[in-house]
């Protein structure tokens, strides 16, 4: 007698159609999940019953497990699921099961639902006819498709058709100019960042200056903030390395009210400077909060306790947004990796507990000359999560150049820079409590813009 394997041992073959009339939905799917390979005879009349169950994940696991099965006769039965089922899910995995029949009379089939209205159908349709590349009708469908509404399809023909494309070994990746190594620099960042060469830093972790909240930053309009910062991380892509990591801490600001008859007005940073982020390149990885203890808030609930009207609830902000980008490539992460010896990759490994979530909870810092300054634990997860030993990092708004002393203490190299004088006073102290440098390759280097303009020739 036939036996099939699944996960937890064997079944017969024979008693899967009084399995399912006796069972309910929840055991029948762990069946259909647990099924191991499956060949031609292999009896489909129970996987054909179950097309027309009414939960849509057991239709969609029969359909998957049709296709293992490896049969061109059941073309038909899979047109007809794409051509008449409701589910979405159950259609793309139709579509999927005539892709892997890997059969060319099926490519007229998956050329019609290219223009399916179901972009995950689509998508299917597109990963079939990819086994047939090189075929030059396929190649003419595929690449009409180069503008398609869809993002994902997009990327997928990009990359499948691009020319020059090479995953292979960039003798530049893991290496960055020594000018800029544990280089502090006193200037207007979008005057310093015209010195610096494509694709020169590794990692960007940087918490821009409040909108009108601190005497140090002043802006004629709340358009014109985000076009200075806009005009930044647009260099900030640039001169960072294919595939790697731009962190930006923002949250939303309070700009007091003028007078009691007017009101305070709330500006949404991180929500208003996403969507420009992403235009210029950048592709959107992951959302942290980080969490302050509410004590180290502002109160701003302090009416409301008194009296306790609707509409009148203002909680107060304890939580930042640190926004994790990275700069868009073809290549996925693993390639970033292999550009690193082993040795390297080994001793970058985080060791210990670490933040499995993404609500990291971290105390706030304060400092005696800066107002608003990075806590060295926040720059401590970042460049270790985001960075191997001997990287370049930098922060273009340094502030009191936490992210120096977290990099130099994470065998790290900084690149910084800082518009304010007075804190460029601040920043060398801290540093230079960091480490006492022996060798003086490694001594933080403070500059002024046209030293730097000097060094970078």
């Amino acid at each position: 007698m036939d036996t099939i394997k699944i996960k937890n041992g064997n079944f017969e073959a024979d008693k899967i159609p009084e399995f399912i009339r006796q069972n309910k939905y929840g055991d029948i799917t762990r069946l259909l999940d647990g099924l191991g390979r499956l060949n031609n005879k292999f009896d489909s009349t129970p996987l054909l019953f179950l097309l027309k169950h009414e939960n849509e994940k057991i239709r969609c696991l029969a359909v998957k497990n049709l296709a293992k099965i490896g049969n061109s006769n059941l073309t038909k039965t899979f047109i007809n699921i794409v051509e008449n089922d409701s589910s979405s899910i159950v259609r793309r995995e139709a579509v999927s099961a005539i892709g892997r029949l890997r059969d060319h009379s099926n490519k007229q089939i998956l050329f019609k639902y290219l223009d399916d209205s179901d972009p995950e159908v689509a998508l299917q349709s597109v990963r079939g006819l990819l086994v047939f590349k090189e075929d030059e009708d396929v190649q003419e469908k595929l690449k009409q498709l180069e503008n398609h509404p869809n993002e994902t399809i997009q990327e997928i023909i990009k990359k499948e058709f691009r020319t020059n494309f090479t995953n292979g070994y960039d003798p530049n990746h893991t290496k960055s100019p020594d000018f800029m190594k544990n280089v502090v620099i006193n200037g207007d960042v979008r005057e310093i960042l015209k010195l610096v060469s494509d694709e020169s830093v590794h990692l960007t972790f940087t918490s821009p200056p409040y909108y009108n909240a601190r005497d140090y930053s002043i802006y004629s309009s709340y358009k014109e903030y985000l076009d200075f910062l806009e005009d930044v991380f647009k260099e900030v892509h640039r001169i960072t390395k294919e595939g790697r990591f731009f962190i930006l801490n923002t949250s939303p600001i309070i700009i007091p009210r003028v007078g009691r008859q007017y009101s305070s007005k709330r500006y949404p940073i991180p929500y208003d400077i996403h969507p420009l982020i992403v235009k210029m390149g950048w592709e959107f990885i992951d959302d942290i909060v980080w969490e302050k203890p509410e004590a180290s808030a502002k109160n701003r609930n302090a009416g409301f306790l008194q009296h306790r009207k609707p509409l009148g609830y203002k909680p107060n902000p304890c939580t930042e947004c640190v926004m994790v980008y990275r700069k868009k490539t073809d290549k996925l992460i693993d390639w970033n990796i292999r550009q690193y010896d082993q040795k390297v990759v080994e001793e970058s490994k985080i060791t210990g507990d670490f933040e499995s979530s993404n609500v990291w909870k971290i105390d706030p810092t304060f400092d005696k000359i800066h107002s608003a300054v990075f806590p060295l634990e926040l720059c401590n997860r970042v460049i270790r999560f985001y960075s191997f030993k001997g990287d370049l990092v930098f922060d273009p708004f340094a502030g009191s150049g936490t992210l120096g002393k977290s990099a130099m203490n994470l065998d790290r190299f900084f690149f910084l820079t800082e518009k304010e004088k007075k804190y460029i006073s601040r920043i060398k102290e801290n540093l230079t409590q960091t480490r006492i440098f022996s060798d003086e390759k490694f001594k933080p280097n403070f500059l002024s813009t046209d030293k730097f303009k000097e060094a970078s020739k």
